[in-house]
């Protein structure tokens, strides 16, 4: 929120090429509180000094020789990009309110000059112009905020992927390993398949023999029967 502070503290420029007006004028409103206030009696010096102090408010004068009010805020539109004049203009002419209001002023002040008028419509355009301000500065942190919050997001969605990728080589590693860690019947059985037959054939004879002599040396006799009923024989 805009405070009385931050309105009697903001800067405001006079120009009238009359110096009993500027004079007046800045009496008013330093009477009135206000403590930055400045003035200019050549309207060709506004813009160079908007350019430098971004005044809150121009009180500007409409007529004036070599340059009238109109063409000040003509320039002034190239110097605010966004349009908004911070202008109360000054007149004694009544044709001239509703042309300047058109040409982008925010109000007008009658001549001669009332100081309760005079410190009302300055108040009021000074508040509208500082909330626009405060606007723009709330918008452009606003704008910020989710840029940083956008490009978090991004960090974290290739973090998640790269997490992914990570999960699914160690899966797949782990599978590679326990398939080569299968039993030993598994094993005997893929290492069969995979030899000759020749040494095949000689393996399965080398056990064969060692089984039998296992068999013979424990004095074990196999026995079977004749086909004559009732003989037996050893074998």
């Amino acid at each position: 929120m805009v405070s009385s502070t931050d309105i009697l503290n903001a800067k405001i420029l006079v120009v009238d090429d009359n110096a009993t007006n500027v004079s007046l004028l800045e009496r008013m409103l330093h009477s009135a509180g206000y403590t930055s206030v400045t003035s200019t009696n050549d309207p060709h010096a506004v813009y160079e000094l908007y350019r430098e102090n971004r005044y809150g408010l121009i009180l500007l004068d409409l007529q004036m020789p070599g340059m009238d009010g109109f063409q000040v805020m003509e320039g002034l539109k190239e110097i605010e990009g966004d349009g908004y004049l911070p202008v109360l203009v000054t007149t004694a002419e009544p044709s001239h309110k509703l042309r300047a209001l058109k040409a982008g002023a925010k109000d007008f002040v009658s001549k001669p000059f009332d100081l309760a008028e005079l410190r009302a419509r300055v108040h009021n355009i000074l508040q509208v112009r500082l909330l626009h301000l405060e606007s723009k500065r709330c918008n452009q942190m606003l704008e910020e905020t989710v840029r940083e919050l956008e490009a978090s997001r991004e960090v974290i969605r290739l973090k998640t992927i790269d997490e992914q990728k990570k999960s699914e080589r160690e899966l797949a590693l782990a599978q590679e390993t326990q398939e080569s860690l299968l039993p030993g019947s598994c094993l005997s059985l893929k290492i069969s398949i995979s030899m000759p037959s020749t040494i095949q054939h000689v393996m399965s004879g080398a056990i064969s023999m060692t089984f039998s002599n296992w068999i013979q040396g424990t004095g074990w006799a196999f026995w079977r029967m004749c086909p004559a009923k009732g003989c037996r024989r050893r074998c």
